[in-house]
């Protein structure tokens, strides 16, 4: 019930949330444009899995350590629960420029910094800390359905298993495999990608590992693939991320020329 309520109220927010979310991407891209190596890091290619989604956890289970001491009437450990709090919101917030941050920071603060006074009366710090506390718990819904419903940085092939059966290509109306590429086919129920050099065929999946761009409208650089929509790029010869945001590597194919034409099959590892 409550996730249908959120998805509604979101839902709502299209009309002035989508150039919103536009005008980040731009400043965002803009931002971490000449740091590449720093947004590769905040993203996670280096970890293989979102860092912004392994630091969430964090601040959600300080701050609501937070309001238990508060309650208890633990002030001093409350208020360091709230600085490790807020520490740990702009750890995650940095990590999150690649994707959002947390309005509830500047609550937190805002809770911090009277308590930083040792006011007597203790309402409106703690008060601002249960409203931050209930910002960040919808934050934390929405990334849930982000992931979960939308599928929001997840490996779009974790499902893609290696197989040893090999498939036949279909080419579509080409005679031969095109010097160069990337060349768009079918095998079976996957697209791939095809770069041939010579006698050397290379092939990846077609959809991007990171958010299902469309490798086939990708560009080749120094032996990689680089997707369209965000940049990731892939190595040609075994799918592995060589730079971000993409986390997951690409599934590569061994591909072979049979009797009826060509035929692929999933690499292993």
């Amino acid at each position: 019930m409550l996730g249908r309520w959120v998805t509604r109220i979101v839902d709502a927010q299209t009309r002035w949330a989508t150039p919103f979310g536009d005008f980040n991407h731009r400043w965002l891209t803009a931002l971490f444009g000449p740091i590449r190596p720093v947004k590769d890091f905040l993203n996670g290619t280096w970890l293989g899995h979102p860092v912004h989604a392994a630091l969430t956890d964090l601040p959600v289970g300080v701050m609501t350590v937070a309001i238990v001491l508060d309650i208890i009437g633990q002030r001093v450990a409350a208020d360091v629960a709230v600085l490790i709090g807020v520490l740990s919101i702009v750890a995650t917030a940095v990590s999150g420029l690649a994707d959002y941050t947390d309005v509830g920071l500047v609550v937190f603060v805002l809770s911090l910094l009277i308590r930083a006074g040792n006011p007597a009366d203790r309402a409106v710090p703690i008060a601002l800390l249960v409203i931050g506390y209930l910002i960040l718990t919808v934050g934390a819904e929405i990334g849930g359905d982000l992931v979960y419903l939308v599928g929001t940085n997840v490996n779009r092939h974790a499902w893609r298993g290696a197989g040893a059966k090999w498939v036949a290509l279909d080419l579509g109306g080409l005679t031969d495999i095109p010097e160069g590429g990337p060349t768009k086919v079918k095998a079976g129920i996957n697209t791939l990608i095809l770069v041939r050099t010579g006698e050397t065929i290379l092939a990846l999946h077609e959809t991007c590992a990171h958010a299902g761009g469309p490798l086939s409208e990708g560009t080749l650089v120094d032996g990689c693939i680089q997707c369209p929509w965000h940049g990731s790029r892939f190595r040609l010869t075994d799918g592995h991320v060589a730079r971000g945001p993409a986390m997951y590597d690409q599934p590569a194919y061994e591909i072979r020329r049979s009797d009826a034409g060509f035929e692929v099959r999933r690499a292993a590892g």
